[in-house]
């Protein structure tokens, strides 16, 4: 068993990435079933072959970058494992340089997801947990999940939950039967609420709920936002005006690799002409100083 003990170096990368998924592990096995595969290729336009973990940190550490890395574990509602997060853990471990991994568990499996979330915080050294209500099928402001979300905030780990809008299921028969309302951030202000000690990252403008999550990153303060999975030129000018004042120190840059890739946010981000410290907050700081990784 391979433990992950963190080395980035913030000085060293221009900008740290908090949202990349790695889509398949050294065995072959892929994050989610084909159809859906399938599917997203038809909503996104893009056949690229998915990259395992050491293609990943390759490509981040060509690009002068450090990423955070994980999949999604919806084995009950897609009746599919995903790739291996101790594969992933492995890779993070060799390539600690550019790469922070989290974990990820299924909510649905109950006690299972409790102790599978021990196993990956205290075994294998994971930095934080990646959730996505509407693919997991679960409702976060549930009372149901409390034990869980607990064991997380006693290791002191943030999650990042997908937030908004989704590619996954678009355009299939209704929508694949994934519900887009389990991914309003308002739900995660119940679990900010019941969770004081918890980092909540919102991953994604929240689309069609983007003011439900500034509302939220303002009130509760360990709550944060990540602008991933969409184009900077396509943000609204509530968070336009949000992360360049009163919650510059909430923001962290994400891309949604493969979906998006980080040179093309980065070069449509320019068009908002967010400068100096405030920039550099966005670009890798607010997230250095999350993920404690060094001075920032």
């Amino acid at each position: 068993m391979t433990r992950y003990v963190p080395a980035v170096d913030p000085s060293a990368v221009s900008a740290i990435d908090v949202h990349v998924h790695v889509q398949v592990d050294s065995a072959g096995r892929r994050a989610v079933p084909t159809r859906i595969i399938e599917a997203m290729g038809r909503y996104f336009g893009d056949s690229a072959p998915p990259i395992d973990v050491d293609e990943t940190a390759a490509r981040y550490r060509d690009a002068g970058m450090a990423a955070v890395v994980f999949t999604v574990d919806a084995t009950t509602n897609l009746d599919h494992a995903p790739n291996s997060i101790d594969d992933i853990v492995e890779g993070a471990a060799r390539n600690n340089d550019v790469l922070v991994p989290f974990g990820s568990v299924d909510p649905l499996q109950g006690e299972a997801a409790i102790e599978e979330a021990v196993r990956q915080a205290d075994e294998l050294g994971v930095r934080g947990f990646k959730f996505h209500p509407t693919v997991q099928a679960f409702d976060p402001s549930d009372p149901a999940y409390a034990p869980l979300f607990s064991v997380i905030e006693e290791r002191g780990l943030p999650i990042l939950s997908h937030t908004g809008q989704t590619g996954v299921g678009a355009g299939m028969p209704g929508g694949g039967g994934f519900r887009l309302g389990l991914s309003n951030p308002i739900l995660l202000d119940e679990v900010a609420a019941r969770h004081p000690d918890l980092t909540i990252i919102m991953a994604h403008p929240s689309v069609p709920w983007q003011d439900e999550a500034l509302s939220v990153a303002t009130h509760k303060p360990g709550a944060y936002i990540d602008l991933s999975g969409w184009s900077p030129k396509y943000f609204g000018d509530g968070l336009k005006r949000a992360l360049r004042s009163y919650l510059n120190h909430k923001m962290l840059f994400g891309s949604d690799f493969p979906a998006l890739t980080p040179e093309r946010w980065l070069r449509d981000f320019e068009l908002l002409e967010v400068e100096g410290a405030k920039l550099e907050a966005i670009l890798k700081d607010n997230t250095a100083k999350l993920l404690g990784l060094g001075a920032a």
